[in-house]
């Protein structure tokens, strides 16, 4: 058995976190599009979740924030000339269009990739495909940034592979890490990776996992047919606000937490995968207990399950407030707490800004299972330690305002206080030039 190790890399929140409303589908996100949101806090919120991880022994990575408003694409949609210009232009010609070049959804690292690690690919190498996410534009102009990152970060060959997002546009819409999960007795020993699809009628809200954008990964990554489940999403969870799989159900090493109309095919789900690994713990929470509304509404489920070190087959829950401010989900989580079983624990941490605009923690954090070799050759500019992450929260803390209306997107000013404080993130981090204004 190879021992390995889970790293969290977390997207930092950037400075012009705003509520864009953009996403069908997320119920957070469509009630509160236009209100007042607030960057300084927002990264501050996730820098903290960020400590709480370190300080259960866990290793913490980051990624970085992308460039909104993004230029680069506003010049390719037509609007030319100076960013006082382009971003004048485009807020005053297509408010609609242009706030598709603002989203703050760069920060659900979650959705950045899908990851296998080494333990389970036919050359022995960890694998990440960036995602698409083609079904939302906002979503899609992340992949350009995402691969340019992903590829520094795991940019040592021999052990990591990264490979560019699947064509094919929305026939092969590809979420990343939402919709994925893995079960193993530990990190380091061969898995079942389980991917999740949506489909379902017209109506509703869409699904946006597509089977054969799964399939296409699995096949890249050199997955064995026999450690691979394609599962599909209850339409009765989408069409409840689960957007993403990650909304109902979560699994880390032998245990999967689901809500029990997470699947399409609940009975025959399980029984699949109890067959391709027997050892699955299944810690399924009835609809009696906590409806689909109550999971939606608090995000139990889209809270990180994290082994405990030192203490085999242990598991804690990090959870989002929200959690406990909901009388279905508390009740639940005190009974599951006393149940004796493998989740032994549970941290409430506060994210309300990321959690208003759509996402809670298990959004903020892309998982990577890696070796000590693969940890050593991970890009250590983005692992944290404690004086990397105080230094992390003094940039914020200068450079991050307070507040940003929908209307100040449309105010060159804060685009020039955004390439400031990313100008800054990346000399901190001794990076040189990543974003496409430091190439000019």
């Amino acid at each position: 058995m190879t021992e390995a190790v889970e790293i969290n890399f977390d997207g930092l929140i950037g400075p012009t976190h705003n509520y864009g409303g953009l996403s069908l589908g997320n119920l957070a996100s469509a009630k509160n599009a236009g209100e007042v949101a607030r960057p300084k806090q927002a990264a501050l919120q996730g820098l903290s979740k960020m400590r709480r991880l370190m300080q259960l022994g866990l290793p913490q990575g980051i990624l970085l924030p992308q460039e909104r408003p993004h230029l680069p694409t506003l010049h390719a949609w037509g609007f030319k000339g100076s960013p006082e210009l382009a971003i004048a232009a485009a807020y005053r010609t297509d408010q609609a269009l242009f706030q598709n070049a603002c989203a703050a959804s760069s920060m659900w690292a979650a959705n950045a990739a899908t990851v296998s690690p080494s333990a389970d690919t036919e050359d022995g190498r960890l694998h990440l495909t960036v995602a698409n996410l083609a079904s939302n534009l906002h979503r899609s102009l992340e992949a350009t940034f995402t691969d340019r990152q992903l590829s520094l970060v795991f940019g040592d060959e021999e052990h990591f592979a990264v490979h560019d997002p699947l064509p094919g546009g929305q026939h092969l819409g590809d979420e990343g890490a939402a919709n994925h999960g893995r079960l193993c007795r530990s990190h380091g020993e061969a898995g079942v990776e389980l991917f999740v699809y949506g489909d379902k009628p017209e109506g509703g809200f869409p699904a946006r996992q597509r089977r054969r954008a799964s399939e296409c990964i699995a096949r890249v990554h050199g997955l064995s047919p026999k450690r691979t489940a394609f599962v599909q999403q209850s339409a009765q969870a989408i069409d409840a606000g689960a957007f993403h799989n990650d909304v109902v159900s979560v699994a880390n090493g032998h245990v999967l937490f689901a809500h029990a109309q997470a699947f399409e095919d609940r009975d025959g789900t399980i029984a699949a995968l109890r067959r391709a690994f027997p050892e699955l713990v299944l810690v399924e929470v009835p609809a009696e207990e906590v409806s689909l509304a109550d999971a939606v509404r608090s995000y139990l489920f889209n809270s990180q399950l994290v082994s405990l070190p030192g203490r085999p087959g242990k598991m804690a829950l990090i959870l989002p407030a929200e959690t406990q401010e909901t009388a279905s989900t508390k009740a639940y989580l005190d009974r599951l707490l006393a149940s004796g079983g493998p989740i032994a624990e549970a941290h409430v941490v506060e994210v309300r800004e990321s959690m208003r605009n759509g996402g809670g923690p298990a959004c903020l954090r892309l998982r990577v299972a890696v070796t000590p070799e693969e940890h050593a050759a991970v890009d250590q500019r983005f692992l944290l330690d404690e004086a990397k992450l105080a230094a992390l929260e003094a940039w914020v803390q200068k450079t991050y305002p307070d507040a940003v209306t929908p209307e100040m997107l449309g105010d060159p000013a804060l685009h020039r206080q955004s390439l400031e404080a990313l100008d800054q993130l990346t000399e901190l981090l001794d990076l040189g030039s990543i974003y496409d204004f430091q190439f000019e």
